[in-house]
């Protein structure tokens, strides 16, 4: 893809930033019999000099269309969620109003949704994700943004709808333009919207270059986003970052001007060009960290896992040659579970799998969950485990051996 997502302007062909063996994808996991023909690939970042988008140039991995959430049900997202809904209803008087998410994958955040005065619904791409969330009682059905012109709905739930959600979805899309107008064009006259993406700024000020993925394959700042929904007919209400690494933004719907004449978003400068300088000298201190912990631990005969089969994870082991040197890959997603970490090859294994191969230390590779993690580590594992995260663009030690 050698033309901006966003906007179709060509993209540079200098990239910001080269990614090296890193993972294909973050969901196509190998398992036994497909491990010996994955390979690392190469990633190109690169910035539109029109709008400013930061994009990869390359084709999306073959699911973009699904939503696959392994920590949906985690206490920390759905806090956060209950969070946003709560102020998103009450601010704008939004009780009795159709909510519809789009790419819902099996309803995780629908259920929390469920909690308030409104009317649920979803749609989801993936059809056994859509009936596991069907049989749970929602009313979710199969269905994706193909078209601008397309009609929401499924049976007796037909649009428009007074509210959108998109949570941590619209960067995976190869036309998010095409996506926000076809949901423009099912919402009520003054329809309103909360979007999530993870955020460019985060990055790049944590030089936390493990977060790329392609499976990523758009790297929204609030300024991109913000020029992106206001081209699509969306007027940005409130703007913020939360969980520390994520952009969300409420928004509203406002009349559609016709076709060659200016709109709102034409007002929004593009982003300058980007200095990856942080992201860089990231990639160098981590890697770094990691061969000086690597070899301690062959000095001193002792072993060291990774928790954390996260996109973030994948990355970093594929990119600082953890392959082969840590045992394995902890993670609670059972669909993770008995396969192997694209590019490294690292096996993926049940937590309890420590009980029966214990190592020494666990390093935790999962943004926003850290905590959470480590006290679960407390709890199962004893006091005997040293305990270390990735934190930012460096190795840090949460708690050493009793």
């Amino acid at each position: 893809m050698k033309h901006c997502i966003a906007c179709g302007t060509e993209l540079p062909e200098q990239p910001l930033f080269v990614l090296e063996s890193a993972p294909a994808s973050a969901q196509d996991i190998p398992d036994a019999q497909e491990v010996n023909s994955d390979r690392g690939v190469t990633l190109k970042l690169c910035q539109c000099e029109a709008c400013g988008l930061v994009q990869f140039d390359c084709i999306p991995v073959s699911y973009y269309r699904d939503v696959i959430r392994a920590g949906g049900f985690s206490t920390t997202m759905t806090e956060l969620r209950r969070r946003q809904y709560r102020h998103l209803i009450e601010k704008y008087h939004l009780e009795g109003k159709k909510f519809i998410e789009v790419g819902c994958g099996r309803g995780e955040f629908l259920h929390v949704l469920r909690e308030f005065p409104v009317e649920v619904y979803g749609m989801e791409h993936r059809q056994e994700l859509a009936d596991l969330a069907a049989e749970s009682g929602l009313a979710v059905w199969k269905e994706f943004p193909e078209s601008e012109t397309q009609v929401f709905g499924c049976g007796r739930v037909q649009g428009p709808f007074d509210v959108f959600l998109s949570f941590n979805f619209l960067e995976h899309q190869p036309r998010p333009d095409v996506m926000l107008k076809a949901i423009y064009h099912n919402l009520t006259e003054h329809g309103m919207g909360l979007v999530t993406v993870p955020s460019l700024e985060y990055i790049l000020e944590q030089g936390s270059y493990y977060e790329l993925i392609r499976d990523h394959i758009a790297y929204y700042s609030f300024g991109t986003l913000r020029g992106l929904l206001e081209r699509c007919g969306f007027q940005v209400l409130e703007e913020e970052r939360i969980n520390r690494d994520t952009i969300a933004m409420i928004v509203r719907k406002f009349p559609m001007p016709e076709a060659g004449t200016a709109v709102r978003g034409d007002a929004v400068q593009p982003d300058a060009h980007i200095s990856v300088a942080p992201m860089v000298e990231g990639y160098e201190r981590v890697n770094r960290d990691i061969h000086e912990l690597l070899a301690r631990f062959r000095a001193e005969g002792r072993r060291l896992a990774i928790w954390g089969a996260s996109h973030q994870g994948f990355t970093l082991a594929a990119t600082t040659g953890l392959g082969g040197q840590v045992p394995y890959i902890i993670d609670s997603a059972p669909f993770k579970q008995g396969r192997f970490a694209p590019a490294s090859h690292i096996p993926i294994v049940k937590p309890d799998h420590f009980l029966e191969d214990p190592v020494d230390a666990i390093l935790i590779v999962a943004p926003g969950y850290t905590d959470e993690i480590a006290g679960i580590i407390r709890q199962r594992f004893g006091e005997q485990v040293e305990i270390l995260t990735l934190r930012t663009n460096h190795i840090e030690r949460l708690r050493t051996m009793a």
